[in-house]
Formats: C-alpha cells, structure tokens, sequence
C-alpha cells in the first residue's frame, strides 16, 4: 500500500479521495489540520518543523505528500517533496504562478490575454500606477479565496480598500515573506515583496476556471468550469461543470492555458486558472493562476466524468501519468452553491446534522455543508470575499440546470440559519 500524506485533510475531501478508482492502492493519512495550516497567523518554519517530525516518526513508508488548499500549501508540498526526494512542482515555479505580480509579469510574456496591472506598495499614501484608470481591482500580491480583493472606482475607494486589506497583508504577507526567502527572485520582484498590493484592470464577462495539470513538461486540460456570480455582486453563486460556453472559447482558454503553464516552468503539478470571456466583444482574460487544483470542484468532477479531480494530484505525486474518465458520471451535469449573507451578523442557529441528512435522503447524491458555528461572528471567518458571507455550501448534480436549481431552492427553503435578528 502507499502511504499518501495530504496536507490539511477534511472529511469531505477523504471520502473523494477514497473512491477514487486509481487509489484502490492507496492510504489517505492528515498531515497537519486545515486549522494548524491556515488558522490565524502562522509561521512557515515552524509548519514545515511540525510536518517533518510527524513524516519522520510514521512508522511506514513516506510515498506521496499532496495538498489542495490555498496559502501556504502549494509551497509547503513543493518544500516537503524536496527534502524527501519525492515528486512534485519546483518550488520556484509554484511561487512564480501565486506571486500575482511576479506572476503577471510573466504571464504577458507568453500570451496577450493579459489586462493592465501595475503595483502599489504598502504604504501610507499609495496611489493608483499613472498607467492604470479608474475601475480596477486591488488585491494584495498573496491571499486566499478573494480575501483581501476590492473593486475601487476612485483616490478615495482605493485608500479604503487598501486599509481595509491591511489584516490580510498581515495575516498572510509575513509567512509569504518566510517563502519567498527560499526562492532566487528577479530584483523587481524581490522589491515588490510579500506585502505590497497589485491593481489589475476590472475585467467583465463571464468567469470560467481551466483545470488541468502538468507532467514532465507535458501539460493537458481535463475540464472548463464556469462560475456564476449572485445577480448585481461580485459573490459566487455557483460552480457550474461542465461549461455551457462557446466550444470555440473552451478551445481557446485551453490553448492559452498550455502556453502560459508551460512558460511558468510549473511540472509535476495540477493548476487551475481564471479567466473572463465577454460575449460582447469577444475578449479573453486572464484573471489569475493557482499551482493546484480546485478542490471546490472536487465533487462536480466525480458527478459528471466519474472520479474527483483530486485524481491528477495523486497519480502526480505517485509518479503516475493521470488518465481522468470523461462523462462516466452518474450526472450530466452538477455545480456547488453558496448560501450567502450581504451584512454581518452574529450566528444564532445553524441548521442540525439531522436537517442536513434528511435533505441529503430526500435528494440522493446531494451534499451540503455548513460552514458556520453558532456565536461566530461572520466578518470574522476567514478565506472570505469583501462583500458576502457563507452561510453554507450545498453540492447538486442532476439532469440538466432547471434540476440543480430546483435542488438548490429545496436546500435554501430546508436550511434554517438565525443570524442576529432572524432567518436568512
């Protein structure tokens, strides 16, 4: 049997991973919690130290160390592979595709698809870059899950959104630095720093996720998800796989996607990487490039092609060549919802273990979680966009869209949340 460490390892994520078909050879062990990993402020050596002496007293073999969260897992696996002689990405290519300004220097050296970007360091007073125009987006250079990222339409919005970024920079810059340290950097970037800010051009249209992965140069793309936006935000409503765009622009997003993850240098890794696509003119973007895969896409995977993405990470890492299944699912198509709040609130009620099952029995092959506790307060979780809070994360798979909405509606009406002065 192989012995495959997973950093950060959820239940929810386990049971895909155990039913994957390639992994009939395979046990799943934890290596640190998502908590000890991502919870508050953390210290990169001292992580690497903790992971270390748990790999060293394993009485077993040490075959594979895999992870599919954000900061600072991609690194931390690229780290830990390297001390242990195992497979996986070079660390220099992972921090090359997360820096978003190293990243985006990059990036338009190989493809066009590129919008305007320019830095702002963190400091007291920071403008918008000359070149750049009102709206843009203003994001630290690292983060998690949209934290920290804020639409800003003027001098003033933009001094706002940088102060109000700043517990992220702290939070995440610090260990980013600790990284960053390990790695040869161009001087501009070795300047930029794990602290400081990028402003991009504000993109529209329609938002799409490549997945696909990287082996011994080789890079292939399995799976185009869109990502639907709640109507007049800028929240998630939904993942919805497959894509329903254009084959045409499938194709294209796929092509550019080869280009830029070969010109990364990123081998021996999965990726995933967003893009924009507007109807109206035609123009492709490139949004972001993320050196793992999409665990929120985990279960739309097994649902329509018949085996989790996770697949790719673990032949990877096993020194297999990944083979995905394609439409061997029992679903035509599936998607993961958000249950969203627009303001803060302190969390009263959450919906029992018992509601969840029963909606679960009522709706075979749907899963639901909740995602808040009763007494935290929502502007207090973590890995958080600006503007929404999750409530709850609900999995559908069905025949066509009418039944994952129908399914979501029956959701919503069965989830009972009291946040502060009522039911949302």
């Amino acid at each position: 049997m192989k012995n495959v460490f997973v950093m950060g390892l959820d239940e929810l994520n386990h049971l895909s991973l155990r039913s994957l078909p390639s992994a009939e050879d395979c046990v799943f062990h934890q290596l640190l919690t998502q908590d000890e990993l991502q919870g508050g402020t953390i210290s990169v050596p001292d992580l690497l130290g903790a992971a270390q002496r748990r790999l060293d007293d394993f009485p077993g073999s040490v075959d594979a160390i895999v992870g599919y969260w954000d900061f600072p897992v991609p690194m931390m696996v690229a780290i830990l592979c390297a001390r242990y002689g195992l497979p996986s990405a070079d660390l220099e290519a992972v921090v090359r595709c997360e820096h978003k300004y190293w990243s985006r220097l990059e990036q338009q050296k190989a493809i066009d698809e590129v919008p305007a970007f320019g830095l702002i360091p963190a400091t007291e007073g920071a403008t918008l870059p000359a070149h750049l125009g009102y709206p843009v987006w203003v994001k630290p250079v690292k983060s998690a899950s949209s934290e920290g990222a804020h639409y800003v339409t003027d001098d003033v919005a933009l001094a706002g959104a940088l102060a109000a970024a700043l517990p992220t920079v702290d939070r995440i810059g610090g260990p980013f630095e600790e990284i960053l340290a390990m790695v040869d950097l161009p001087a501009e970037v070795a300047a930029a720093g794990g602290r400081a800010f990028i402003a991009e051009e504000a993109v529209t249209g329609r938002q799409l996720t490549v997945e696909g992965f990287s082996r011994h140069g080789r890079v292939e793309v399995y799976g185009v998800v869109d990502s639907m936006h709640v109507p007049g935000t800028q929240s998630f409503l939904r993942y919805q796989y497959p894509s329903g765009l254009p084959q045409d622009v499938q194709d294209h997003v796929a092509d550019l996607s080869v280009r830029v993850i070969s010109h990364m240098g990123l081998t021996n890794s999965t990726f995933n990487i967003e893009y924009f696509w507007d109807p109206q003119t035609g123009r492709v973007a490139l949004l972001e490039i993320n050196a793992r895969h999409s665990q929120s896409h985990a279960l739309l995977f097994q649902l329509v092609d018949g085996a989790a993405n996770h697949l790719c990470m673990v032949d990877l890492a096993l020194d297999r060549d990944p083979r995905m299944p394609h439409r061997q699912g029992r679903c035509a198509i599936a998607a993961k919802w958000f249950v969203r709040r627009f303001t803060d609130g302190v969390v009263r009620r959450v919906p029992s273990q018992e509601d969840v099952a029963a909606l679960e029995r009522e709706m075979p092959g749907t899963t639901a979680r909740v995602v808040v506790s009763p007494g935290a307060r929502l502007s207090e979780q973590r890995f958080e966009d600006s503007y929404s809070h999750v409530l709850a994360q609900i999995y559908t798979g069905g025949r066509d869209e009418d039944e994952l909405r129908e399914q979501y509606a029956r959701y919503v009406e069965g989830l009972e949340f009291v946040v502060d002065d009522g039911a949302v």
